[in-house]
Order: structure tokens, then sequence, then C-alpha cells
């Protein structure tokens, strides 16, 4: 039973935990704060997150397996480069993002001024229209590493189509 068109989910989830002297950037914007995210890339949780789904949805694996950490040409390497890496991966295999929807879990910062300029950088680095991109935020009311501050945690889904 063949199909026109093929629709595929994936999710992904990062973490990463809060260093001094690193910005903090999430979701392609640098959000003021007085700590970073420690990574080999600039650890920008939100689109390790939406990388891994859309791969994922794709059946490729992770951003660590196309974008390892032990290759010095990733270190300290924007996000939003990988993430346009991974739109050509799964072009070539005929997909298209539809959608992308993250939750973003920290204590802190406060976030929501930030959403939008968030929405908007991944629109421009998708050209993916504003709504269909979804970013929210919560806390953990204090519960664990995301509510003792101690990082910062992103989980997304994405939607492809193949047609």
């Amino acid at each position: 039973m063949g199909y026109k068109q093929e629709i595929r989910v994936g999710i992904g989830y990062d973490v990463h935990a809060f260093a001094a002297g690193r910005k903090l950037i999430l979701g392609g914007v640098e959000i003021p704060h007085d700590e970073g995210l420690v990574g080999h890339s600039d650890a920008d949780v939100v689109l390790h997150a939406v990388c891994d789904a859309i791969l994922g949805a794709a059946a490729m694996g992770d951003i660590g397996k196309h974008f390892p950490d032990s290759e010095e040409q990733y270190r300290g390497i924007s996000s939003m480069k990988l993430l346009r890496k991974v739109l050509e991966l799964i072009g070539r295999k005929g997909y298209r993002v539809g959608n992308i929807d993250v939750t973003i879990v920290a204590q802190k910062p406060k976030l929501a001024p930030y959403i939008n300029k968030m929405i908007h950088s991944i629109s421009e680095g998708t050209k993916l229209e504003e709504s269909r991109i979804s970013i929210k935020a919560t806390t953990t009311e204090g519960l664990g590493f995301t509510g003792r501050s101690e990082g910062i945690a992103a989980c997304a889904v994405a939607l492809i189509v193949k047609e």
C-alpha cells in the first residue's frame, strides 16, 4: 500500500550544564545571563534538540553521529549552522520540515521575553514560516538539576514530509 505523501515524526532531547565565561545561546539567540552552557559547539540546547528531532524523524541518528565532538571543526560552531546542515541531509533524502515544537526546561533565566526572537531566528535558519514553529518554556518548580539552576534541558518534536 503506497502513499503519495510520507509523514514522519521525531523527538529530540538535549541537556547542557551552566558554566561561567560562556555566552547563553538558545534557539540561535544570545540571552543575557551571568552563565552560559557548556559544550563543544555553542551549546545551544534548543537547536540541538531540534536537530535530533529532525534527524530522528528521518531515521538518521543524532547530531553526535553527524557532528562528533571529537572533531575540531565543530568546536565553537554555531548550532544554527548545524541545523542548516541537518536540513541539507534530510533534503537529500527528499524530506522537508513541516513543523517544530520545542519545550525548554529552565529555572533561570526567565525566557518569556525571548521566545518570539527564538521563533524568528529558527524561522530564518530553516526558511519555515514562524507559524510552523512553537517554543515554550517551563520551570521544574525547583526540582532536579534544572530546578537547582545547574543547567537547561530542551525537548523538541519535528514533523517531516516527503512528497
